[in-house]
C-alpha cells in the first residue's frame, strides 16, 4: 500500500524518489518503464479501506501528512482495483481464478505485461509433498487438495497467467521445482526471496570488510524488535523460523564460515510499523587481540521495503520484455536469501545489478 501512495506522490511531483535505486543515475535505462507508467491492483485479505489505512500510517508518523492529503483524490481509483482473494472447491481451480483476475486486469487497463510481487506475511515453511517435484502431479494434486502454500498458489498463478513473479517474502513462493518448471514452460523469469531492508543490509556491508581485513568473527547475535502485522505474524515460531533463516545466509556466504550466534525476532506490539535490531560482533585481529563491534538499526518498514518493491517491478518487467527467463539472479541486491549462487557483499550485488541494467539497454 505504501508502493502505491508513494508512486502516486511521486507522479504528483510531492516527494523525492528517495530509497529507489533504479532512480539513481548509476541505473538509469530506457529498458525501465518510469514510475509514471505503473498500475497498481491486487488482492487484499483485509478489508480495511486505503483511506483508512493512509490515516492510520498518518497517524504513525509512517506517512508524511502533505503527501498523503494530496493524493487522498486518488484513493478510490487505486481502492477499485483491490479485490479480495477468490476461493474455489479446489486450488487448482482457486489459481484459475487468481489469474483470471490478473489477465482482466491487465485487459481493463490496456497493461503491456505485468509483474506479480508477493508482499504478504511470512509464511511457515510447508511439509514437503511429492507433488512438488512434477508439474503434472502437482495439478493433479491441486485438484483433489490443498498442496500449496499461499505464496506458491500466486507463483502457480502469475506464471499460468503469463506473468513474472518476484517475492518479496522469505516464504516458499516459486522455489518448488515443479513451479519452476511452469515458469520455464511459460518463458518467463522470476526473483527472490526476502526483501533485504534492515539488519541483513547492514550485515552484507560489514560481513564483506572483516573478510577483506583477514579479520576472524568469532559471534555474530543480534535481536529484531518488529511490531504492526510483521511482527505479529512472525510471533508464529515457525514463520519466525523461515524469516531467521533467510537472515543468516549472507554470514556464512561472505565469512566462508558461520560464526557462533543467531537472530532472534521479537514482536513488540508498541513500536507499530518500526523495528530495532541490536547487533553485538566480536571478531580477532593480529596476533588474537579480542575486539568488538555493535550496531543498532532503527528503520521504518514499509518506507524502506515500498521503493523496494518499485523498483523491482520496473527491473523485472525490462527482463521480461527483454525476454528473460529462469531466476533474475542479478537481482540478489536487494535480497536477503537471493537466487543463485551470487555473491552476498552488496558492493558486488551492486555491481552486478548496474551491469544488469547495462546489458538490458543493450537489448
Amino acid at each position: 500500500m505504501t508502493s502505491m501512495v508513494g508512486a502516486t506522490a511521486l507522479r504528483a511531483g510531492l516527494a523525492e524518489p528517495l530509497g529507489c535505486v533504479t532512480e539513481l543515475p548509476e541505473l538509469a535505462s530506457p529498458a525501465l518503464p518510469g514510475l509514471g507508467e505503473l498500475v497498481f491492483g491486487g488482492h487484499d485479505i483485509s478489508d480495511i479501506t486505503l483511506e483508512k489505512k493512509v490515516e492510520n500510517l498518518v497517524a504513525a508518523g509512517v506517512l508524511p501528512a502533505r503527501p498523503a492529503a494530496a493524493v487522498a483524490d486518488k484513493l478510490d481509483e487505486l481502492q477499485r482495483e483491490l479485490r479480495p482473494v477468490p476461493t474455489a472447491a479446489t486450488q487448482l481451480e482457486t489459481a484459475r481464478l487468481i489469474a483470471q483476475d490478473i489477465d482482466d486486469f491487465r485487459r481493463r487497463r490496456g497493461l503491456e505485461r505485468v509483474v506479480v510481487v508477493n508482499v504478504s506475511s511470512t509464511e511457515p515453511a510447508p511439509v514437503p509433498h511429492p507433488a512438488f517435484s512434477s508439474l503434472d502431479h502437482l495439478r493433479s494434486a491441486m485438484a483433489s487438495s490443498a498442496v500449496l502454500p499461499p505464496s506458491s498458489l500466486y507463483a502457480y498463478a502469475a506464471f499460468s497467467a503469463g506473468c513474472p513473479f518476484v517475492d518479496f517474502t522469505p516464504s516458499t513462493g516459486a522455489r518448488l521445482p515443479a513451479l519452476i518448471a511452469l515458469a520455464a514452460e511459460a518463458g518467463l523469469p522470476y526473483a527472490g526471496h526476502d526483501g533485504k531492508t534492515g539488519e541483513t543490509l547492514v550485515k552484507s556491508v560489514l560481513a564483506p570488510m572483516f573478510a577483506l581485513r583477514h579479520l576472524r568473527v568469532r559471534t555474530w547475535a543480534g535481536t529484531n524488535l518488529l511490531g504492526g502485522g510483521d511482527g505479529a505474524n512472525l510471533a508464529d515460531p515457525a514463520a519466525r523460523a523461515a524469516k531467521s533463516g533467510s537472515k543468516q545466509r549472507v554470514l556464512k556466504e561472505t565469512l566462508g564460515y558461520q560464526p557462533q550466534g543467531s537472530s532472534h525476532i521479537e514482536y513488540v506490539d508498541d513500536i507499530g510499523d518500526f523495528k530495532t535490531a541490536w547487533d553485538l560482533i566480536t571478531f580477532s585481529g593480529f596476533l588474537g587481540t579480542q575486539m568488538r563491534m555493535e550496531f543498532t538499526w532503527h528503520g521504518c518498514d514499509s518506507a524502506l521495503a515500498a521503493p523496494l518493491i518499485l523498483d523491482l517491478a520496473r527491473l523485472t518487467a525490462a527482463a521480461h520484455a527483454a525476454g528473460r527467463t529462469g531466476p533474475l539472479t542479478e537481482l540478489a541486491f536487494f535480497f536477503k536469501d537471493p537466487l543463485g549462487d551470487v555473491p552476498h557483499g552488496l558492493a558486488d550485488q551492486w555491481a552486478r545489478l548496474a551491469a544488469f541494467v547495462r546489458g538490458l539497454s543493450d537489448v
